[in-house]
């Protein structure tokens, strides 16, 4: 499977790819979904990527962002064997956040094979509280996600892109377009893509489960685990050092469109937001057509005016 993703200074697909060359090396269909034993190793490779990002993933045109070195599979493997399978670790970056919820995504694609995954965000209510005259833009008010501390990758500098968790994912096998998927949800956006990835391609699952699926999260701290896992889970999780903090959701709704044959393309939006899938074809209505809901909700209907 090929991922394709966003490049610095979004930090979703680059760490997308490192923590998935980390997951190669574990057996997690075998393990199974939302087993204790799967997601612990799913949780440590979060704290692996969430300190490799600090340290190092920011604006490439002032930073020298190591991208090949974190996607490879030589340094995937180094930082596995890290990993204990049966307890929680501290991990430290190996190479040299306060956001918000006013993000939106969409995902789209035609007939043609175009595809377009994009998540926009003013990161809080209003952004900069101002607005471009004549255009109803908002501009965003990222500068406060910069660190105030010089010297690090982070630092704010002038003319400096902040760094994105944004990951808008793009997933082919030879040469052909599978899914395209992506999520608001701030710093949670990786880890939650990420899981879906593997929900796909190792769990098997049709893609509505794969993006309504529970989730968790972590950068090295609390491990929010969403309510969907049993209680079962969350008590062993915590048995294995990990300090789990139940959560209603982890990040936001996901829009993902799944790619079969014969041009067949299906749609899936999950319950954490009022996202929906939508088809649309046959070209643009009659003059004077209208489309209106039956108030019974039954069904969409056309009404010609007369």
């Amino acid at each position: 499977m090929e991922i394709v993703g966003p490049h610095p200074p979004c930090s979703g697909g680059v760490h997308t790819i490192q923590i998935l060359n980390m997951l190669e090396g574990f057996d997690l269909r075998k393990l199974g979904f939302g087993t204790p034993e799967s997601v612990h190793l799913i949780l440590e490779c979060l704290k692996v990527a969430a300190a490799d990002r600090r340290a190092a993933t920011a604006d490439p045109a002032f930073v020298d962002v190591p991208v090949a070195k974190l996607i490879s599979k030589a340094y995937g493997d180094s930082r596995r064997s890290e990993i204990d399978p049966r307890r929680a670790g501290v991990f430290e970056s190996r190479v040299l956040s306060n956001e918000s919820q006013n993000t939106t995504h969409v995902t789209i694609a035609d007939g043609e094979g175009n595809i377009v995954t994009s998540t926009q965000t003013i990161n809080s209510l209003f952004g900069a509280r101002i607005m471009i005259p004549g255009t109803g833009v908002i501009p965003n008010n990222y500068m406060l996600l910069f660190d105030p501390h010089p010297g690090n990758a982070l630092s704010l500098a002038p003319g400096k892109r902040i760094t994105s968790g944004i990951t808008t994912l793009i997933g082919k096998k030879d040469g052909k377009a599978l899914f395209a998927l992506g999520l608001p949800g701030a710093h949670r956006i990786p880890a939650a893509a990420m899981q879906t990835v593997l929900n796909i391609v190792d769990h098997g699952m049709n893609l509505q489960e794969a993006v309504e699926a529970p989730r968790v999260f972590t950068q090295g701290q609390d491990v929010e685990v969403e309510q969907g896992f049993p209680e079962a889970v969350r008590a062993r999780l915590a048995a294995m050092g990990h300090s789990v903090v139940p959560v209603a959701h982890v990040a936001g709704g996901m829009c993902a469109i799944g790619f079969g044959d014969d041009s067949e393309m299906t749609g899936a939006a999950c319950w954490r937001a009022d996202g929906t899938p939508l088809g649309l074809g046959g070209g643009l209505a009659r003059k004077d057509t209208s489309f209106f809901t039956d108030p019974r909700g039954l069904a969409a209907r056309a009404h010609q005016k007369s």
